[in-house]
């Protein structure tokens, strides 16, 4: 037996995926008598309730109380950050799908009937349902932000070409397999015990106490597992379980509310869309020496994580370019939608595609490949190593990157041979280009750059982990119970990770940002190195060894070429001599600090790089296209389960795809969602993926900051899918007659690559 630290593995629910026998909160038992609850929803964007009449509802059958914001007995009002969302409306709704009240029924056939007794007077007002519609209105959820550096003017009268313009990108839906669901089990004593598929336990605890008007103490969040994530259940899960627990308030019932795919889709946020207005200054070696942006994002109708979002997209609109002279602005909009949240990357990949935006249009007036352009612009050794807002890039791995990525992926050989095929091809044209990325890791609220963990050896040798991370399917658990089972030198089999439960690690910060190994990983290795400490000394009084001799290792414990004895019989020993066996482990990531005023700071504790190719196919008639090949390098530092890494580099690229190039999120001019399900909205399929997806970790690139010299892996690659659109644009190109500025909008569906087609060909 050997570490499973850097070795390939399984995922530790793998089996339990596949086979239906991992247990989501829709599947666990529930109490004789528990109830389900439902929302009924707002039909109009915006307006004034005039009056609301619930009694028929309440006459219906099997139902058992139907809620208001009048009957919520503690904090009417929730929220991430700012608590500025009603659970339930007060006097005014401000988006079509807002929750006016919950029904509490004892099956859903009784509840959507109840919902569809409900009668509400709403006194309509005007809305603002887009981007522009705010901004024309002046109606924002914040003050600008502004990063800055250098003299811009200066700047752009030495520029030899100028590009400027607009870059709108649209939302994007979640989209987890497990919709938002809740189940709430009263307790005696007036407590409560909520299973929640959130990324953030800490939170729906907070968030249902507050609502009832109890101390934390009294409410126990526990999350079995996630059918996925990707930001959506960071801050929304917990008005979905704070009105389940208003259910179980009023009923002493057990209560669930789960969502069916059309009301999450309707009721929840999305990715925000952005748009922007830049101005890109290129000296005459192509080195972009001026940057001026304004960026704006639809915040939805309350603030949720707009903020930080905001300021991400603000950290990454340099992405992996040395920039000298800029200046970026953002502002959230406040619009009559759903309020827009947490998504993979987190505003990183809205602010990426501006730059990226600007270098392609630039070389693409000057007939250059654009990949030539970003290699020039690349963060390199100082004076041009430092981020806009004055953090040092470190470990600097992008120039190695694209050297060994070129070569591998035969760049320029395939670029060549598709100009040639461009050229003899009349309908269909290809194309490829490259992608790097520069992505910040950390949370940039510091506060939240914290993790605990709890581990507990039995007499046996068995052990139990906790951690305050949640499992999504990302393989979080799996890399947890290696980090344990490398620590106590134990096989992976004796070592269960438990479900995250808040009465076990309190005070947990979400499981977001990419830094759910980083913090947890951390945290679960002191928390080993405490136990394996104390039972250390045991083992070298029995063994008769130094201490400092006795080593962990392949299930045994002692010197490595002297006397040793079974983990086992070293946990039974430290029974029997009253030793503790369980100890916590807590870990805080240092130097995170952001002056917001000044535009300064270190918000990131390192940062991950990576590469891609990839080459498309495109039909001139049809506007639809293929992805043919794509070639990865991406730095996950020393990886902890390297199997699992690769599947989240592939995950995270094809998610980015899917938002670039097929997921539309539309309103009609009412407010109401039209892309509600999967029969009108678009998410890749297995025909969207590349026939040949190539996918490498760069090796010998240990990161010493984290534990394992690991990286993180999680949001990174999302945004090296903007080569696609680079691909999609020189495909483009080719059915033009020369150099030519392509003007394709995001998300590149067949209707926008037709109508860039057309305006190539005039």
């Amino acid at each position: 037996m050997s570490s499973p630290l850097h070795r390939p593995g399984t995922h530790e629910s793998g089996e339990g995926h596949v086979t239906g026998k991992a247990h989501y909160v829709d599947d666990l038992p529930t109490l004789p008598g528990s109830l389900v609850a439902m929302a009924f929803q707002s039909p109009v964007p915006c307006g004034r309730i005039v009056e609301l009449d619930i009694s028929a509802a309440k006459a219906c059958d099997g139902v058992h109380a139907v809620l208001t914001a009048a009957d919520i007995p503690g904090a009417k009002r929730v929220g991430a950050i700012i608590h500025d969302e009603p659970l339930l409306a007060l006097d005014d709704v401000h988006f079509r799908g807002q929750a006016i009240a919950v029904v509490v029924a004892e099956t859903l056939t009784q509840c959507r009937a109840a919902v569809a007794a409900i009668e509400v007077d709403i006194e309509s007002s005007t809305s603002l349902l887009d981007i522009p519609s705010a901004i024309a209105a002046q109606s924002f959820h914040t003050t600008p932000h502004t990063i800055a550096r250098g003299d811009l003017n200066e700047a752009f009268n030495r520029a030899v070409h100028v590009v400027e313009g607009e870059v709108s990108t649209g939302g994007q839906d979640h989209f987890y397999l497990e919709t938002h669901a809740a189940l709430v089990q009263p307790l005696e004593d007036g407590c409560y015990r909520v299973y929640s598929s959130t990324q953030h336990p800490s939170e729906v605890q907070a968030c249902v106490a507050e609502v009832l008007g109890l101390g934390r103490h009294q409410v126990v969040c526990e999350v079995p597992r996630l059918g996925g994530g990707f930001g959506g259940k960071e801050s929304q899960a917990s008005q979905i379980a704070a009105m389940a627990a208003l259910g179980s308030y009023y009923t002493g019932r057990g209560v669930k509310m789960w969502l069916n795919r059309d009301s999450d889709m309707i009721m929840t946020g999305k990715r925000h869309p952005f748009f922007s207005r830049y101005r890109a200054g290129f000296d005459d070696s192509g080195l972009l020496i001026a940057f001026d942006v304004d960026i704006f994002s639809d915040g939805g109708w309350t603030i949720d994580l707009s903020d930080p979002v905001m300021d991400r997209a603000l950290f990454h609109l340099d992405n992996a370019y040395f920039i000298p002279n800029l200046r970026f602005t953002g502002l959230v909009c406040r619009t009559n939608l759903p309020s827009n949240t947490a998504f993979r990357g987190f505003g990183g990949p809205q602010g990426m595609v501006v730059v990226e935006e600007a270098i392609n249009r630039y070389a693409e007036r000057m007939g250059v490949d654009p990949a030539e352009i970003r290699q020039r612009n690349f963060y390199g050794d100082s004076p041009r190593d430092r981020t806009p807002y004055g953090q040092q890039v470190t470990e600097n791995r992008l120039s190695r990157i694209w050297t060994e990525l070129m070569d591998s992926s035969e760049y320029r050989d395939r670029r060549r041979a598709i100009d040639a095929f461009n050229r003899e091809s009349k309908w269909i044209k290809r194309g490829i280009a490259f992608q790097p990325v520069k992505f910040g890791i950390s949370f940039t609220k510091s506060i939240l750059n914290q993790a605990g963990a709890l581990v507990l050896v039995y007499a046996d040798g068995t052990v139990q982990l906790n951690h305050g991370g949640t499992e999504m399917g990302q393989g979080l658990h799996t890399k947890m119970r290696a980090v344990c089972a490398h620590e106590l030198g134990v096989d992976l089999e004796r070592v269960r990770v438990m479900h995250t439960a808040t009465d076990k690690v309190p005070n947990t910060s979400a499981t977001a940002a990419s830094s759910g190994s980083d913090l947890n990983g951390a945290a679960v290795q002191r928390a080993c190195q405490e136990v394996a400490g104390r039972m250390a000394k045991v083992a070298a009084e029995n063994l008769q060894i130094p201490i400092e001799a006795v080593r962990f290792q392949d299930g045994k414990v002692g010197s490595e070429s002297g006397p040793s004895m079974r983990f086992e019989e070293l946990a039974n020993q430290c029974w029997l001599q009253q030793v503790s066996l369980s100890a916590t482990g807590y870990y805080a990531t240092p130097g995170i600090v952001y002056d917001r005023d000044a535009g300064k700071g270190t918000p990131f504790y390192y940062f991950a790089y990576g590469g891609a190719v990839a080459e498309v196919e495109v039909h001139g008639l049809t506007g639809e296209h293929r992805l043919l090949r794509v070639d990865i390098l991406h730095d996950v530092g020393n990886p902890l389960v390297p199997t699992i890494d690769v599947g989240q580099v592939e995950g995270a690229f094809v998610q980015g795809q899917g938002w670039l190039t097929c997921e539309e999120v539309c309103f009609d001019s009412d407010g109401r969602l039209l892309t509600h399900s999967p029969s009108t909205y678009k998410i890749p399929s297995a025909g969207d993926i590349a026939e040949d997806f190539r996918t490498h970790l760069l090796k010998h690139a240990p990161n010493d900051k984290v534990v394992g010299g690991s990286k993180a892996v999680g949001e990174p690659p999302f945004m090296l899918a903007i080569g696609v659109v680079t691909a999609l644009r020189h495909a483009i190109g080719g059915f033009g007659t020369g150099e030519t500025e392509i003007h394709l909008g995001i998300p590149c569906t067949p209707e926008a690559i037709l109508r860039a087609i057309e305006a190539v060909r005039s």
